[in-house]
């Protein structure tokens, strides 16, 4: 009898242990390099996070418009010391500083997006965006007319190169003769000078303003010189309802819940995660009602061969702007090549630097 009731107290002690442990709150941090208000791509981080949000037993942090550097370092440390379990830093400038401060909070779970470095409590993770840059591509190089396609770039580093080349190869699958212009802002977020950027490819003869940035503007200066866009993070064609073709755009819901969900279960490990089209993290923003279906039938049947795996995208020949052959016929570039991105393919207009 004695022993029996030991056994019961035994019981409910760990049961009454295991409620608390699934009652114990996660805290979990969101560092923004720009407003969530941008409605680009620290919105769609924070879309992301509001789904974390409505997870059982977690509450979430944001700190918005963090600039790269020591003001990140400082947002990142003041997390950690409120016990958060986990903090995501969403911009590629806070790498070091990750790193740096993760050393100094090895309890603490840190994922990075868009870097490539790591520790033994540090991960990064970015999506292939690209897949979906490809499609609108697609849309731009049958919907030119000019066949001078502008793109507003942010900064010259691979993520970026990569989403052009994979955006021009896109284009000249179905328009060999356009070509792609580029102008750097060496900006993420300033609307005055994004929008400004894509006026000056408007001079030139761009009749498409596609972009790598976070505010609306390009968008909006195609829709003022009654031309069209390709957006970027979100659906942004309440911006430039005439102009906007369509969009690559992010679902960061569905990795940060997982990530989550892992470190709570005690299974996560840090890596260098790219999931893409196939996870659901990265898509294409419903198309304009300018798109001709036919276009919109093609486009989507391209988008089924990319979840299929049948349509790699950055598969040779593939030639660089001086047209030579950088990746032979047959051959897939790898991830490590891709990650790497130094050089443009072939019908790109500007420098990387």
């Amino acid at each position: 009898m004695r022993v029996t009731k030991v056994l019961l107290a035994l019981l409910l002690t760990l049961w009454v242990g295991s409620a608390v442990a699934a009652e114990k709150e996660m805290k979990v941090g969101f560092i923004y390099v720009s407003p969530v208000g941008d409605a680009g791509y620290s919105y769609s981080h924070d879309v992301g996070r509001q789904a974390v949000a409505k997870m059982p037993g977690v509450t979430t942090s944001y700190v918005e418009a963090v600039p790269e550097g020591p003001d990140s370092e400082r947002v990142m440390q003041n997390m950690a010391r409120k016990d958060f379990d986990i903090i995501f830093a969403t911009s590629f400038g806070y790498m070091d500083s990750m790193v740096k401060v993760a050393k100094q909070f090895p309890k603490t779970v840190f994922l990075h997006c868009s870097g490539f470095k790591m520790a033994e409590n540090m991960g990064n993770y970015f999506g292939r965006i690209y897949q979906a840059r490809y499609l609108s591509g697609i849309v731009a190089g049958a919907m030119t007319k000019s066949n001078t396609i502008g793109y507003v770039a942010a900064f010259p580093i691979p993520e970026v190169i990569r989403g052009i080349n994979a955006f021009t190869l896109g284009v000249r699958s179905v328009n060999p003769k356009a070509t792609v212009r580029v102008v750097w802002t060496k900006t993420w977020y300033d609307p005055a000078t994004e929008k400004e950027a894509g006026k000056s490819l408007l001079d030139v003869g761009a009749d498409v303003i596609a972009q790598h940035q976070d505010s609306p503007g390009p968008q909006e200066a195609a829709e003022e010189k009654g031309v069209y866009s390709v957006g970027y993070n979100t659906d942004m064609a309440k911006f430039a309802p005439k102009a906007h073709l369509t969009a690559p755009v992010w679902n960061w819901g569905v990795y940060y819940t997982k990530v989550v969900d892992a470190v709570r279960k005690g299974t996560w490990k840090p890596e260098a995660a790219w999931p893409g089209m196939v996870d659901g993290i990265v898509d294409l923003a419903p198309f304009g009602p300018m798109v001709p279906k036919e276009l919109q039938d093609k486009v989507n049947a391209e988008k089924a061969k990319i979840i299929a795996g049948q349509q790699k995208i950055f598969v040779g020949p593939i030639k660089d702007q001086s047209g030579a052959v950088k990746v032979a016929a047959g051959v897939l570039m790898t991830d490590p090549e891709l990650l790497g991105f130094t050089w443009f393919v072939e019908g790109v207009i500007g420098n990387t630097q």
